[in-house]
């Protein structure tokens, strides 16, 4: 598969220097909202985007709702509304200027990223025996998160850069790999085997877009059960014990199946319309864990139910719709790399996150995307969201 099938009403041979990447005097009408070009905003998108992170903060509400405590809000929903307030602005600002302005800006953003993660290595707080926060300012920020934006960027104006023509071999895609890995391999070293596996899901799927030879698929399909199997040995006890318990739940289900046992519980308990706000039996007995974070999912559909759970996914789906529908759209190739890389992420984080509560993908620790407590998480998924937004807004510009 390549990009021009992905778009096929554009070439892959762009000229990037003419195509508005080098911005001048005569693109300034480009760089700002156009109040005469509303048309062209993305209001489905963003309304999306409002709605799941509506329903994740009621949600975080009652997870975390302690009715001895007293006041209308917890603290957790207090934080996130902080940061969904932060990331609001944070994204707004990028929908001013021009997608590509993060061309230029896509190798040092890159490395800062890097920075970051070595960063963590250095002075990185400690949490439940993993290494992943800087904390700033008196907030934990989770670099990983960053990471995944980073990477794509670079992917994208490195291939968006390519003047060969695709498909790439292996020898073609060394340059990618050395992307990918650098920050995979400080990732894991925090330990955090689930984003580490995320970004090169997600590059992957970049990669593949841009198009690869028959040859090299079954290639790297091979070296990766191979390095898969040989990997197993460099794993952590807890990550390995993940693994197994995946395999059968049944076998420790006080200890390392606890998790996944009492998420299935909850989501049956949902049946098919749910027990109602604040009414999960799991939830307000805080029988499920991590349940404001991780395993959110698994206290929305004790809840709602199946059609909450339906409604849910609906959402996302049709937020993934959306953000291939603009990759497709885009008047350039960085930008269709971008957006598809944006729409990977989302997909690979709303996959394994549910996948996992369910029991079907073993436990990696990723949140649920605009759902999930979590800071960070919430400012990366909604920056990604407004460089989508830029990207649709400027598809005729």
């Amino acid at each position: 598969m390549s990009l021009s099938k992905l778009n096929p009403h554009r070439s892959h041979l762009i000229d990037t220097k003419s195509d508005a990447f080098i911005t001048s005097k005569n693109h300034l009408t480009d760089l700002t909202l156009d109040r005469n070009r509303l048309h062209d905003f993305d209001f489905l998108t963003l309304g999306l985007t409002l709605t799941l992170v509506a329903l994740g903060i009621l949600t975080i509400y009652s997870t975390t709702y302690n009715p001895e405590a007293g006041g209308w809000l917890t603290a957790y929903c207090r934080r996130q509304i902080t940061w969904f307030s932060i990331a609001m602005i944070a994204g707004g600002g990028l929908l001013v200027f021009h997608y590509n302005y993060l061309y230029q800006a896509a190798y040092p953003l890159y490395g800062f990223g890097l920075l970051l993660l070595l960063a963590v290595e250095v002075a990185g707080s400690n949490h439940m025996g993993a290494t992943r926060w800087l904390s700033i300012g008196g907030m934990n920020v989770q670099p990983s998160e960053f990471a995944k934006l980073s990477v794509i960027l670079a992917l994208a104006r490195y291939l968006s850069d390519r003047r060969l023509p695709p498909p790439y071999n292996l020898k073609e895609l060394l340059t990618p790999a050395v992307i990918v890995a650098l920050p995979s391999i400080l990732i894991l070293k925090q330990p955090d085997l689930g984003t580490a596996m995320l970004i090169i899901l997600i590059s992957g799927v970049v990669i593949f877009i841009a198009g690869i030879t028959k040859g090299t698929i079954i290639t790297i399909a091979l070296s990766a059960l191979t390095t898969a199997f040989a990997g197993w040995h460099f794993l952590h006890d807890y990550q390995r014990q993940r693994v197994l318990t995946f395999i059968n739940p049944e076998n420790d289900p006080l200890g390392s199946g606890y998790h996944i046992a009492q998420s299935k519980i909850a989501i049956g308990a949902g049946k098919l319309f749910g027990k109602g706000f604040l009414k999960g039996t799991q939830n307000t007995l805080h029988f499920l864990p991590e349940q404001h974070t991780d395993f959110i999912f698994a206290a929305y559909a004790e809840q709602w139910g199946f059609l909450g759970t339906m409604f849910l996914l609906a959402l996302y789906f049709t937020f993934l719709f959306r953000a291939l529908h603009i990759a497709m759209e885009a008047k350039d190739s960085f930008g269709s790399y971008l957006a598809s890389g944006i729409a990977a992420i989302f997909f690979w984080q709303v996959t394994i996150n549910i996948g996992m509560v369910s029991g079907l993908l073993p436990v990696v620790g990723i949140p649920l995307p605009l759902f999930s407590y979590g800071g960070t998480s919430m400012l990366t998924s909604l920056v990604l969201i407004s460089i989508l937004l830029n990207i649709h807004y400027r598809r005729k510009a």
